[in-house]
């Protein structure tokens, strides 16, 4: 349906040269949906733009679990009036925030010039709301209450050319007492195994080394469907676990993250799993919420502290080299000194890698929102401080184990605090600073940390590697005139050309014999031919 309402657009648009902006807020769900959009928006002609002010369309894609979303909402809605007054500009909001109707009516009332509003169930929908807009500049809403399907082929547009995000499930049955989640996406719906599968290869065809695999808890993949239970599973993949066995078989994808799991759901065939694929990165994320027992049933977590810790112990003993992440939440209603104190002990007996902490934000709709006891702000922000505190005395700490070992980075480019350096980040999702080539973006590459900065660790090409770069410029030359040679005689040289890519391959991931054979047999060849 979408494929007809985006040509109907296309047509439209023909020749116009018009730009779109979409600002995403939120959790890398949001992220993957937003790449979905601009997949759709650039197929109907639009091309993107950092500044809203030169936009014919302008996308919110919302989120609704902290409260300063909405804020940021309604300003950048107030900023666009007169954008929209002088250029007609199309405004379109999405999202989870759309799934709540004192939102919608706000909206409706305070913001009356918005074009469309959609929700989180109807977002394959947006090229025909959007053609509906054009054609009878008329406002859209097109929000689903109840739980949607899971359209595949959507067009999409991704961020990266290395990194891909992988949708493998919607929704969430948990109905944790703080969170909006399962109000605004619905249900548990998961993606057939098939449809993960041939996305995944696709990607790792475009020269993707890494994946991570979304949803809002991902280990409870696949419970919910009922045709598994008919004996329709798709080569045994049955669960998280067989999933993460399937795509670790897939040649060409190097690194597999996934997030969000549940601690409750984070059962034995998984750790197995994530033990015996070596392509599945080993820092985990395991969201704790609150180390007091007392607070983790008011949240409706459905684990104990000391289970959380069982966990724990279990997955260092059987995962080796694990390190673990996780969300921690300061100031649930009825949080007690005492309870805060539980979630220190936690803290300082796991020494987590990384540590997302959030100050409980009340979200109408939520059991949350209506508990009695309720924290001050103040008690929430001194025990914040009194947290963040302990997290970053055990960050430097954590960093200290880094320095002098030798790790594989994925490098992304120029770092953005200084360009004339390069960055990446390790399995454990470490950002390494480093001194390189250019022609190292997209590699995987061993480096080794000899520094550690609280938020990243400084890294060098190994002195074994000295000549790294002096390899890399032979080889481009090598490379280049073996494309001449193959252009006047494809026959003699096109087998030469691929054994000379492999090697390429061989040497930006640090294999030191080939790079030493470059360096004496290519770089000798190159010096006779120069001096000749």
């Amino acid at each position: 349906m979408e494929t007809k309402y985006i040509e109907k657009v296309k047509e439209i648009n023909k020749g116009k040269n018009l730009k779109y902006y979409i600002l995403t807020m939120g959790c890398q769900l949001n992220e993957n949906d937003s790449e979905k959009l601009c997949g759709m928006v650039e197929e109907m002609g639009y091309q993107p733009t950092e500044e809203y002010k030169e936009a014919d369309l302008v996308i919110f894609n919302t989120c609704c679990v902290r409260e300063n979303a909405e804020d940021k909402l309604f300003g950048k809605l107030g900023e666009l009036k007169k954008v929209k007054e002088t250029r007609g500009t199309i405004i379109a909001i999405g999202g989870c925030m759309m799934q709540e109707k004192h939102i919608t009516d706000k909206i409706h009332e305070s913001y009356s010039y918005t074009d469309i509003i959609f929700g989180t169930h109807t977002l394959q929908n947006f090229p025909e709301d959007l053609y509906k807009t054009l054609e009878t500049k008329k406002k859209q809403q097109d929000i689903l209450d109840i739980d949607g399907e899971v359209y595949e082929g959507l067009p999409i547009k991704r961020t990266s050319n290395i990194k891909a995000s992988v949708t493998i499930m919607y929704g969430c049955n948990n109905f944790c007492t703080y969170c909006i989640v399962p109000y605004v996406r619905g249900r548990e719906r998961s993606r057939h195994p098939k449809d993960i599968l041939e996305e995944v290869k696709e990607l790792a065809k475009e020269g993707y080394k890494e994946i991570t695999l979304l949803g809002q808890n991902v280990n409870s993949y696949l419970r919910a469907e009922k045709w598994k239970e008919e004996g329709k599973e798709y080569e045994g993949i049955n669960s998280f676990a067989t999933l993460l066995r399937a795509i670790n078989k897939i040649k060409g994808i190097e690194r597999i993250r996934f997030v969000s799991p549940h601690p409750k759901d984070f059962t034995d065939d998984v750790i197995e799993a994530i033990a015996d694929c070596e392509k599945v990165c080993k820092l985990v994320h395991l969201p704790l919420q609150s180390g007091s027992t007392n607070v983790l049933k008011l949240m409706n977590r459905k684990y104990t502290k000391e289970q959380y810790l069982e966990l724990v112990e279990k997955m260092k003993k059987r995962i080796p080299n694990l390190t673990l992440s996780t969300d921690i939440i300061v100031g649930f209603a009825g949080e007690t000194e005492e309870d805060f104190e539980d979630t220190l002990d936690v803290v300082r007996k796991v020494c987590f890698e990384q540590v997302y902490m959030f100050i409980y934000s009340r979200r109408v709709g939520t059991p949350g929102d209506k508990m009695e006891n309720q924290i001050s702000e103040d008690i929430k922000h001194k025990r914040f401080d009194r947290l963040k505190e302990l997290v970053e005395s055990q960050i430097a700490e954590n960093n200290q184990k880094y320095i002098g070992t030798t790790q594989k980075v994925l490098v992304e480019g120029p770092s953005k605090n200084n360009p004339d350096l390069l960055t990446g980040r390790t399995d454990s999702n470490k950002v390494v600073i480093f001194e390189g080539d250019s022609e190292l973006k997209d590699k995987i590459i061993k480096l080794k940390i000899v520094s550690e900065h609280m938020w990243y660790l400084r890294g060098e090409i190994m002195n074994d590697y000295a000549s790294l770069d002096t390899a890399i410029e032979i080889m481009a030359y090598k490379i280049t005139d073996c494309v001449k040679r193959v252009e006047e005689n494809p026959e003699k040289y096109e087998k030469e050309l691929e054994e000379l890519r492999e090697e390429r391959n061989k040497m930006y991931s640090g294999d030191m014999k080939t790079i030493k054979k470059i360096i004496d047999i290519y770089g000798k060849e190159l010096r006779e031919k120069v001096s000749k």
